[in-house]
């Protein structure tokens, strides 16, 4: 049975949106409409796939929305700032005291008018924290550690962190940023990670994988998925440029965003032999471009620990691959990669320790790397951060001041 509370989701990626966050945001509002009514304030138009519509299935509320590339700032910044009012009046015409608000840091802005809403209504919100902004900015360098923006946005998330009832982490490295605000308490703060998508077993190295067919290198390097202002491709590509003369290691690189951008045109410039890029991947080929390399690069700036956490670390460690991620030792992968034995933690900006660690995966025994990295995919479970999303919206409905009485 139903409780009278509703919940109410607000996220501007939502299928057929076919981003991670989507993917995400849908698992998470149809588990929980198992047990409750859900409304969906989505911000991407179009039709639902099959699975994700009919009884027991949250009702999905399009919000307009336009939006912009990521090199568009001010655009961009104009489309989002729409978007985050226009689902503050829908909240405020969905809400009733009680209820729960649940929204993601995607984009930066919603979480403030989704919060806002929930308290004027009387409702109790949470945010799922994927990026931690103006922090993600700082470390991408569009912000200056004290500029005028970056002061307004702490002082502004220390109001919302003070009005929010829970705060979820996908990473343990977050609790220590987030409790440098004023408005935030140890109490209110959740860790679910995120989960595999794949089912965890290792996918055997086969020539005939149609991404790794057509390369002669006995060892291929992978890069996939989005490289935003947080990702550094220079990284990777000066690595392939110091292995450009070991003719048994070849890089494979997929994906989108500004950060792929800047890596089709260093290759433009340089041409490297041991560079080649594929199209974007389609999620049904997903599984086969993820088996098709032996290693896999995940390069983040400096200062990513407790800013952002790589979701495609999970796919990575189901197929059985290990990983090079370029990150300060303390952040969530690299815990993971170190406690685990899942790969090589290599310093940000330093090209040269990303090479070594090519070099050295490449003479590594890959079977028992794998048998780890399957292991470790399988304790990031589906099923169990659905469960965990699910107990946190029911003591959210039940005690109305939850994050005090923990």
């Amino acid at each position: 049975m139903q409780s009278q509370g509703k919940i109410v989701v607000a996220s501007q990626h939502y299928p057929p949106d076919p981003s991670t966050t989507a993917a995400i945001m849908a698992e998470i509002a149809c588990r929980v409409a198992v047990d409750h009514e859900v409304i969906v304030l989505s911000g991407s138009p179009g039709v639902l796939p099959a699975s994700q519509t009919g009884p027991g299935k949250p009702r999905v509320i399009a919000i307009r929305n336009r939006m912009a590339g990521k090199a568009a700032l001010v655009r961009r910044g104009l489309s989002e700032l729409l978007f985050a009012a226009r689902t503050f009046f829908a909240l405020i015409r969905e809400l009733k005291a009680g209820d729960v608000a649940l929204t993601v840091t995607a984009p930066f802005i919603l979480p403030y008018a989704v919060a806002a809403a929930a308290r004027c209504k009387g409702a109790r919100s949470a945010l799922i924290m994927h990026d931690l902004f103006p922090d993600v900015l700082v470390m991408a360098e569009i912000l200056k550690p004290g500029s005028f923006v970056t002061r307004t946005m702490r002082a502004a998330n220390s109001l919302m962190f003070r009005a929010l009832n829970a705060v979820i982490t996908i990473g343990r490295d977050a609790e220590r940023p987030l409790l440098s605000y004023s408005g935030m308490t140890r109490n209110k703060i959740r860790f679910i990670p995120n989960w595999a998508t794949l089912v965890p077993a290792a996918r055997p190295l086969s020539q005939d994988n149609p991404f790794r067919k057509a390369l002669s290198a006995r060892f291929i390097v992978g890069l996939s998925g989005n490289l935003g202002f947080t990702h550094d491709p220079e990284i990777v590509f000066e690595a392939a440029r110091l292995l450009k003369d070991e003719l048994d290691i070849h890089f494979l690189l997929s994906g989108w965003g500004i950060g792929f951008e800047r890596l089709k045109q260093l290759q433009a410039e340089a041409n490297l032999p041991n560079v080649s890029f594929v199209a974007r991947v389609a999620d049904a080929e997903l599984e086969a471009f993820l088996a098709a390399a032996n290693l896999w690069i995940i390069p983040y700036r400096k200062d990513v620990a407790g800013v952002s956490v790589p979701s495609r670390f999970y796919n990575l460690l189901a197929v059985g691959r290990p990983v090079a991620l370029v990150s300060e030792p303390e952040a969530e992968a690299a815990l993971t990669v170190v406690e685990n034995g899942l790969g090589w933690v290599v310093t940000p900006g330093r090209a040269d320790q990303l090479a070594d660690a090519i070099r050295a995966a490449s003479r590594c025994d890959a079977a028992a790397m794998a048998e780890r990295a399957v292991k470790a995919a399988a304790r990031f479970d589906r099923t169990t951060a659905m469960n965990a999303y699910a107990g946190l919206i029911d003591e959210l409905l039940r005690n109305p001041d939850l994050a005090e009485q923990r």
